[in-house]
């Protein structure tokens, strides 16, 4: 997996924890699902990149 790939992957993840604590802190329930569904991306797309190096290797 290339260093970009996974520096993405892991930001994206944070970006959506921390948009999903501000939409907790807020009480906008549609900001903490977006945040969820960022996490969810972000482990779902770093999940094919170790499937990939799997395969590599």
């Amino acid at each position: 997996m290339s260093g970009l790939d996974k520096a993405k992957n892991t930001a994206e993840d944070l970006a959506g924890q921390a948009k999903e604590k501000l939409g907790q802190v807020t009480g906008d329930r549609e900001t903490e699902r977006e945040g969820q569904k960022d996490q969810v991306t972000g482990n779902l797309k770093q999940a094919g990149e170790n499937v990939k190096d799997a395969f590599r290797s």
